[in-house]
């Protein structure tokens, strides 16, 4: 479950459909109402502030928020920032992911990803999100909230600062809201463009890799920007 406004949609109209599979959520979805409805048996957070910030409120609530958790879940977290989170609650099982991108020919690179020691580039985190996923063995994998349609709220102002606005199925506090702008202040849009194409060139290494390996991605989401896999409605999951 990426955290694309999409994601409100599918929930209201599929919800015996997400009730009846694994779940893995993503990022700051451990700090909405969803959270515990859903009670996801994965979750998995890769960008390193929320290792490193220490003073963002909505990074504290979201790790006391997992730490509250009244079922089993496994949490995900680069290895680099293992030992910085300390959860004593003995329904969280921490386990670490290697979030080192390549690219390069399969033979090198599909090996490295089976053993865990390299993905993508993860641009995004649905990126180690699939891997992880891949890894836990699933063979069929369906992505809801994957809108990834930054580029409809991508603009520039008369300062030449880029305004990029990336809604999320909830609503982002002022907090939030503000330093997401900090982070692309000074950054030229071309890069940004750059930026989005790791991503969306990582899905198609992920769909080769996938397909080779006997397992099938779906794309579950509506009006995704991501063209690698095939779409499938979770309708009749």
């Amino acid at each position: 479950m990426g955290n694309g406004p999409s994601l409100s949609e599918s929930l209201a109209m599929y919800p015996e459909q997400f009730k009846a599979i694994p779940l893995m959520a993503v990022n700051f979805a451990a700090n909405t109402p969803v959270f515990n409805k859903l009670k996801p048996e994965y979750y998995i957070i890769a960008d390193p502030h929320f290792f490193t910030s220490g003073i963002d409120e909505n990074v504290n609530r979201l790790f006391k928020n997992i730490e509250a958790v009244d079922w089993n879940i496994t949490l995900f977290i680069p290895c680099k920032f293992f030992s910085s989170v300390k959860i004593s609650n003995p329904l969280v099982t921490l386990r670490g992911f290697n979030p080192i991108g390549i690219e390069g020919f399969s033979a090198v690179t599909h090996p490295l990803f089976r053993i865990g020691r390299a993905m993508p580039r993860p641009r995004n985190v649905l990126i180690p999100a699939i891997m992880v996923g891949i890894r836990l063995g699933f063979k069929d994998i369906y992505l809801t909230g994957a809108d990834h349609s930054w580029s409809k709220t991508l603009s520039v102002n008369e300062l030449n600062e880029v305004i990029s606005v990336q809604p999320h199925f909830y609503k982002d506090d002022a907090k939030e809201q503000k330093r997401v702008d900090s982070v692309y202040r000074g950054i030229p849009i071309y890069k940004i463009m750059e930026s989005f194409s790791v991503a969306f060139k990582a899905y198609h290494q992920i769909n080769e890799y996938a397909s080779a390996s006997g397992i099938t991605i779906y794309n579950s989401t509506p009006g995704s920007f991501i063209d690698a896999f095939p779409r499938k409605s979770i309708a009749n999951l």
